[in-house]
C-alpha cells in the first residue's frame, strides 16, 4: 500500500487521517510501515539535504490520545524498528549521493504552521536533532496494530533561529527536485527490506492491565 499520512483529504484533521489511514492497515494485515518526509535541522552540523533515520523522537505535540482502541498497552521502547532501520542504512549507504545519519532524535510538533525560534529552542536543549510533523501520532498508530515503523527523512530547511533564516526557494527547489531522489531510495528500500521479522516490536505491544476498565471499543466510538 502508498498513501499520504496525512493532508489526503480536505476538511479532515491530521490525527483523524492518521486514524483513518491506520484503520486500513490495521484490516489490510499490514506489518510494516516506511514514512518519508521533510524535517528541518535543529542539529548545527546538518544542512539542507542530508538525509536523516531518526532513532528515537520527543512528542510536543497536543494529539496524545489518537488510538484505535483501549486494548493495549504501547511500550515504546525501540519505537523507530532496528531492522528496519538497520536495512534503510544499508540502502543510503549504497545508494544516496549525500550525507546521510543513522542516528537522530526526531521533534515533533502539531503544525500546520512551523515553529518559532523560542520553540525550536527549547527542542535543541531537549536534545532533539531535527523537527517535523509527521511521526506522531503515526508511530503510536504503528505500534498499536503490531507494525514495525520506521522513516528516512529528508533536511529541507535550518529550523527557526538556526544559522541563518531559510529560504522559501531553496526550500522549493528541494521539494520538487531532491525529493524525487528520496523516492528512488524508498522503492529501493522496499525491494531489501525482509519479509519475515526479527525485531521486538510486535512484542512490545502488550494487552492493558486495566481490562475491567477499558472494553474493545467499536470503531465508530472513535469517529473514524
Amino acid at each position: 500500500l502508498s498513501c499520504r499520512m496525512h493532508g489526503w483529504r480536505s476538511g479532515v484533521s491530521r490525527a483523524q487521517a492518521s486514524l483513518q489511514i491506520f484503520w486500513v492497515f490495521r484490516n489490510a494485515g499490514v506489518k510494516k510501515v516506511l514514512a518519508e518526509g521533510g524535517v528541518g535541522a535543529i542539529n548545527y552540523l546538518l544542512d539542507p539535504r542530508d538525509l536523516v533515520i531518526p532513532h528515537d523522537y520527543i512528542d510536543f505535540s497536543l494529539r496524545k490520545d489518537v488510538g484505535l482502541s483501549d486494548r493495549y498497552l504501547l511500550i515504546m521502547r525501540e519505537a523507530l524498528c532496528p531492522e528496519m532501520r538497520s536495512c534503510l542504512a544499508k540502502v543510503s549507504r549504497e545508494n544516496w549521493p549525500g550525507r546521510w545519519f543513522d542516528r537522530s532524535i526526531y521533534a515533533n510538533t502539531d503544525g500546520r504552521h512551523f515553529e518559532s525560534p523560542a520553540e525550536i529552542n527549547l527542542c535543541k536543549l531537549a536534545g532533539a536533532d531535527v523537527v517535523g510533523q509527521s511521526v506522531c501520532p503515526e508511530v503510536y498508530l504503528a505500534r498499536e496494530i503490531g507494525a514495525c515503523y520506521a522513516g528516512m527523512h529528508l533536511v529541507v530547511n535550518h529550523a527557526e533561529g538556526i544559522l541563518a533564516p531559510w529560504q522559501h526557494g531553496e526550500m522549493e527547489e528541494i521539494f520538487y527536485h531532491d525529493s524525487r531522489t528520496l523516492a528512488g531510495l524508498v522503492f529501493q528500500a522496499l525491494k531489501e527490506l525482509p519479509i519475515d521479522k526479527h525485531c521486538n516490536c510486535e512484542t512490545l505491544r502488550k494487552e492493558t492491565l486495566l481490562k475491567e476498565v477499558y472494553k474493545d471499543a467499536e470503531e465508530e466510538d472513535y469517529g473514524i
